[in-house]
């Protein structure tokens, strides 16, 4: 057997089954391992060894009585740290709930402690599950186990780089705009998006409630599934719920994909965002891999990137503006800059624009569902390799493109998984189905992984601190338009936050791309 911290979720549940290993050694390995190695990683804000132990000693007694009650009994897990948790600190990764404590547990924790799991910890996170890589905050930003110098992605970042430095077999992150995606593919591991419905988002601290999905993490296609099979049901605590037919998603991986029609959807990294060559090199050997394991494959347009993301930043940002909106009238100073700076423009939007924004979305989900009537599912890229973190812009989050918008406002599942690397950092491809398509998506992913080793392979980590990253300022008020200031200074007043420079220099910086994207919006029929 490998070492117990290479054990994946399906390897580590198989070996306690057969007690080849305790709960209470695997957790103990677990905890050794992130007590080393994870000050130079940053994953966890709150690691919880004591806890994870105890658990871990009442799974070992459970199944010596009776047999492990499923693939998760006396497995560790994490959280990211939005995930409410009773009686541990749930923070948000952000100042302003740095001593929130839950009375009661999220769903998803519920569910995963009812199948047996060890909680390990609660992870980092991007603030309140959206901002970026911020260093002004009470914790540091989580690094990237490829390379301590570079960026995780985000916001579920805690999540993917635990599950790289093999902290952990299993976590949960939530997806908005690429929030499981984007870490998972800049880490090399699996993130999955499931259905809209199929995952209670009860006792999560909110995004954006239109767009907003929690979801499983990992390190291979099947351990998604496991986890999925845990996490999916109806629970009417959560609006967006929905009662669905019973599903084995474990079940219905296998090994080729004969009969499987997939659409690949190529302008994502030839046109609209001109990737590298290493990225399209990596595409190309992946989409020869799915031709061998038996999948038929044809391109197809799907829906523009510019429009996806108009959408999903013109309804995202007015809604989590309005979930924190009493805290940055009162607090606004005591957020992050990063977090700031995506959310305070909000206030330049109208009334009018997030009904266009509604009225795009929905055109743009009837759009999307058209290629299914083709194919079963969608290949396409994921985001290129990860950027340094002392490169991060801030302002990037209103003027950059992205390949993950389109599966959030489409409504349907997909998947990240690492298809190859360059400069020793992983690469991802995205696997896209229409709603109610997680099985299919799921069996993509497998099959691929079951005829690649890329998701086998492991970061060298190391004990020494990763190097420094100076916080940002602010940008400068610019008085050279006094139309445009006088109109960002009306927003801020309109929207109760405070009118001094810092703020208007964030809203500021932003209202081209923002008035831009309502302008577009306006257009649209």
């Amino acid at each position: 057997m490998r070492e117990l911290h290479e054990l994946t979720l399906a390897e580590a549940s198989r070996a306690v089954a057969q007690r080849e290993v305790s709960p209470v050694e695997l957790a103990q390995a677990l905890v050794d391992r992130v007590r080393r190695l994870d000050p130079a990683i940053r994953s966890f804000i709150e690691p919880t060894p004591d806890l994870a132990l105890e658990q871990a000693r009442v799974a070992e007694r459970e199944i010596a009585a009776g047999g492990p009650r499923g693939p998760l009994h006396g497995i560790p897990f994490g959280l990211k740290d939005i995930y409410d948790t009773a009686g541990i600190p749930t923070t948000g990764h952000s100042r302003v709930f740095r001593h929130r404590v839950p009375d009661g547990d999220s769903e998803c924790m519920r569910r995963l402690r009812a199948a047996g799991g060890v909680l390990l910890g609660k992870l980092a996170t991007h603030e309140m599950g959206h901002g970026g890589p911020s260093h002004d905050l009470p914790w540091p930003a989580a690094r990237n186990p490829w390379n301590t110098a570079h960026f995780t992605g985000g916001s579920s970042s805690g999540s993917a780089a635990a599950l790289a430095a093999r902290f952990l077999p299993a976590a949960c992150g939530t997806d908005t705009g690429g929030s499981i995606r984007g870490p998972a593919s800049l880490c090399g591991v699996d993130g999955y998006m499931p259905t809209p419905g199929l995952v209670s988002r009860y006792g999560v601290i909110p995004n954006s409630p239109t767009l907003d999905r929690c979801g499983p993490m990992a390190r291979t296609a099947e351990d998604c599934a496991i986890l999925l099979q845990a996490l999916a049901g109806h629970d009417p605590r959560d609006p967006a719920s929905r009662p669905v037919p019973a599903t084995d998603y474990r079940a219905a991986l296998t090994p080729d994909l004969k009969g499987m029609r997939i659409g690949v959807v190529r302008s994502y990294w030839e046109e609209e965002i001109r990737q590298s060559a290493a990225v399209a090199g990596a595409m190309e050997a992946a989409l020869s891999t799915l031709r061998d394991l038996g999948a038929e494959l044809e391109d197809t347009p799907w829906l523009s990137l510019r429009q996806a993301f108009d959408v999903k930043i013109a309804i995202g940002e007015p809604e989590i503006f309005a979930v924190h909106a009493d805290a940055l009238g009162r607090r606004a100073h005591e957020f992050g800059l990063d977090f700031l700076q995506r959310i305070v423009p909000a206030c330049l939007f109208s009334a009018i624009d997030y009904l266009n924004a509604a009225k795009a979305h929905r055109r743009l989900t009837r759009q999307a569902m058209a290629p299914f009537a083709r194919y079963d599912i969608l290949v396409t890229v994921t985001q290129g390799t990860a950027p340094r973190l002392d490169a991060h812009q801030p302002l990037d989050f209103w003027r950059r493109l992205n390949a993950y918008a389109p599966a959030n406002v489409s409504g349907g599942p997909a998947l990240s998984v690492c298809n190859g690397f360059d400069g020793g950092l992983p690469l991802g491809m995205q696997i896209i189905g229409p709603p109610g398509a997680d099985a299919k998506v799921l069996r993509v992913g497998h099959a691929y992984q079951q005829a690649t080793d890329w998701h086998r392979r492991t970061p060298e980590l190391s004990a020494a601190r990763p190097p420094a990253v100076a916080p940002q300022s602010a940008p400068a008020v610019d008085a050279s338009d006094p139309r445009l200031l006088d109109l960002c200074e009306q927003a801020a007043r309109r929207a109760n936050l405070p009118v001094d420079d810092r703020i208007l220099g964030l809203i500021q910086a932003a209202a081209p791309y923002a008035l831009e994207m309502s302008r577009r919006l306006a257009a649209e029929p």
